[in-house]
């Protein structure tokens, strides 16, 4: 039953990724057709508003686990947690491709000069030692320390929201649901562990 949702959740998971392969193909094949006048901000755009709600959907994994007493629902948190990582691994790396070419020093002055740069990068910085520490193999090595590293979910999702806000500072509505979704999980991370619902 765990192996079979886990497929069905890996299948849906990979649909945004998918879409945006083919929207490619399109656009290699007729320019400006699929990803409008500026395909790589196009590129760049949609992985990193899907690697934040993979991020939030990871960050749900607990709660929904404690309000519904569904241990089979945690096991999922590594996969969507590991699918979150890919997404915005991919939006840091397509913005090194289209924006600064893999070019050192406009990365850095980015960097330094652009707030919304600086949120996201660190973010993604956040999320890296998560990933690594994801395995079972690593939560019995680091005992107590494995959930201060995991920790950093709080902070990276908070810089995430403060990026794409930045970025995008007319679409508050999108910004809107993303922090009220974050702040109810927040909420229920700690107000869940006391609640009757869970006894």
């Amino acid at each position: 039953m765990i192996r079979a949702l886990k497929i069905v959740l890996f299948a849906l998971l990979s649909t945004p990724l998918l879409w945006l392969v083919i929207q490619i193909g399109i656009e290699i094949d007729a320019p400006t057709t699929a990803l409008g006048a500026d395909p790589g901000e196009a590129v760049v755009h949609f992985l990193g508003e899907w690697g934040i709600r993979i991020l939030l959907l990871s960050f749900s994994i607990s709660p929904l686990q404690r309000l519904f007493s569904q241990p089979a629902i945690g096991r999922m948190r590594r996969l969507v947690g590991l699918f979150a990582f890919v997404y915005v691994s991919l939006h840091f790396f397509a913005y090194l491709f289209f924006y600064v070419e893999f070019s050192l020093n406009p990365f850095l002055e980015d960097f330094v000069e652009r707030a919304f740069i600086t949120a996201g990068i660190g973010a993604f910085v956040c999320l890296i030692p998560m990933a690594v520490t994801s395995t079972a193999g690593w939560q019995r090595r680091l005992r107590r320390r494995w959930k201060k590293i995991h920790r950093l979910i709080y902070p990276a999702i908070a810089l995430a929201i403060i990026h794409f806000y930045w970025l995008t500072i007319n679409e508050f509505g999108e910004v809107a649901v993303y922090v009220v979704w974050f702040v109810v999980l927040i909420v229920l991370r700690f107000w869940l562990p006391i609640s009757r619902v869970v006894r």
